[in-house]
Parts: C-alpha cells; structure tokens; sequence
C-alpha cells in the first residue's frame, strides 16, 4: 500500500473481515439486478412449456429485466435483496476477509506465498463460507426465481424473508436450509481461486512492474480481469447449483442428477445459460466489491490511527 503513513499500517483481520462485509453489501446493492436476471436465465429451462418448444420468456440480460419490469415491476428485480445482504455480511467477510489470513497461515508467515498456497486458502475459505452463509444462500435464489416457478407460472413461494425461512425449514425440514450445499462449495470454491487469486496475482504484477500504484485504477483493472476469470470457470456449477437450489422437493436426487439432467434435456450449452449477466453481474460486482474493499480498509484504518 502507498500513500503517507496510513500505507504503511497493516489493516488487522478483523479489518479485512468487516470491510469485506461491508463491500460485498455495496457491490450487492449496485448490481443486484444482474444477479436477479441471471437467476431467472438459468431456470427458465425448467419450464414445462420452454421444453415442449414455446418461445422462451426472457432473452437476453437486458431483455430479461426489460421483461421483469413490465410484468412484475421495478421492484421484482431486487426481490431477495434482505437474503442477498445478510449472505453476504456473512459471506464475503469469511470468503474474502480471511483470505490474507488463510494465506499466511498456510505459507508460515511468508511474504511470498506460491499459486499452490494462494489456491488452497482461497478454497479453504470459500467452503468456510458456506458453512455460514447457505441458508441466506437459499431464500435468496428462491425469492429471485420465485417469478417463474415451472409448475405454476407467475406465483409467490414466499411472503417474506423470515417467512422463508421458516417455510423451509418446515416444508423441507432443517436440511433444505442447507440444499445444494455440495455443489454451492464447488463453486465458492472455484470462485474463489479464480477470483481472489486471479486479483491477488495481477495486482501484485502490476505493482511490481511499476505499470500502475496502489490505488483505484490498479484495483479496478486487477478486479475486472478477475472476474471475467470467475465467470469462465464457475458458470457450469453455478447453473447447477442455482437449479437444484431452486427445485421442489423430489425434481433432483442431488446436484450430480441435476446436472446429468441438464445434459440430456438441454444439451452442453445449458451448463452456460446467463452467461452474459454472469459476467456482467461478476465482473461489475468484483470492480465494486474490491475498490470498495481496498479503500473501506484505509478509512478504517486512518480512523484507527491516534
């Protein structure tokens, strides 16, 4: 970090853990929308009608929204929103803020980690993650699909939150709190090695070459490739995980027959239904989160200082 004496203050762990809640929050609430038109991409396939060769409702990102806010309303495209905030207070602080942690701890304190360590801290505290936050997980991508339920058309699962959780948990017993739990630590998994690393390793190349200082055009460009490398790499487990999560009790066996499901019904290229929002969405939300995450520290740290 450059810039007087605030640079050379460390931020601690517990600074990185709240300022990384804090900045999932302000990506969240900026690009929710694409998060919300992504969701409904990736289970429309599900549809009975889309299966026997109707015309698919959403098209396209844009179209999607377009097509939300002229059927449901404005509103329609934050539906989640309390879920997705709570996830990831809960979340990117574990995920993204013990990352540094995770690293160190692995390397023994050294400053020069390895891609085998960066990797391996970045699943370890992508799988640490869900252990806390699947649940939020769930209602959330529950209320974003519940505008296109298969069976039904157009109908509310759920009234509220709270009454999604309890919903659940009554319907599904305690378990479907934590559904698609397997397949949604495959993809924090992936994300994370993909995300952080990819951030971790082009910030320190651009620093170390001189090509940019430690600041927001360094973060923004080490973010966006970031997360175009995220997207790649984690779409195929994120469909899967968004269908089974999203499922009625008894569509699925688990994730593996989710997928195998996909495949013969909707052909390879349903592994990449969203793609675009997803990359729109993780690429915005990764220039977001991490400019938001670099100067949140500073502030907290600067306010630290005596």
């Amino acid at each position: 970090m450059v810039g007087g004496r605030t640079a050379d203050l460390a931020p601690t762990a517990a600074v990185k853990i709240f300022s990384a809640g804090t900045a999932g929050c302000v990506a969240d609430l900026l690009t929710f929308p694409l998060d919300t038109a992504k969701v409904r991409l990736q289970v429309q396939g599900e549809s009975k009608s889309l299966l026997k060769g109707q015309r698919a409702k959403y098209r396209g990102v844009f179209g999607t929204i377009f097509t939300m806010v002229k059927t449901e309303g404005p509103r329609s495209l934050y539906c989640g929103l309390v879920a997705g905030l709570q996830r990831q207070m809960s979340f990117a602080s574990v995920r993204i803020g013990m990352y540094d942690t995770m690293k160190q701890l692995y390397s023994q304190g050294s400053e020069n980690a390895g891609i085998g360590t960066r990797l391996l801290a970045g699943c370890t505290t992508g799988a640490m993650a869900v252990a806390f936050a699947q649940p939020t997980d769930v209602v959330k991508v529950r209320f974003q699909a519940q505008g296109w339920l298969p069976e039904n058309g157009c109908v509310k699962r759920y009234n509220s939150t709270i009454d999604a959780y309890k919903t659940i948990a009554r319907d599904e017993g305690f378990k479907g709190l934590w559904k698609g739990s397997l397949p949604n630590i495959a993809r924090n998994a992936i994300v994370n090695c993909s995300e952080l690393v990819t951030y971790d390793i082009i910030k320190e190349l651009i620093l170390h070459h001189n090509l940019l200082t430690d600041n927001m055009p360094c973060h923004f460009t080490a973010a966006f490739v970031a997360g175009f490398c995220a997207t790649i790499v984690a779409s195929p487990v994120d469909v899967v995980k968004t269908r089974f999560m999203n499922s009625v009790p008894g569509q699925y066996s688990g994730a593996v027959n989710c997928a195998l499901t996909m495949l013969i019904k909707e052909g390879p290229t349903a592994f990449y239904k969203g793609f675009m929002p997803s990359f729109l969405r993780l690429g915005s939300w990764n220039i977001v989160m991490f400019v938001s995450y670099e100067q949140i520290k500073r502030v907290v740290v600067r306010f630290q200082q005596p």
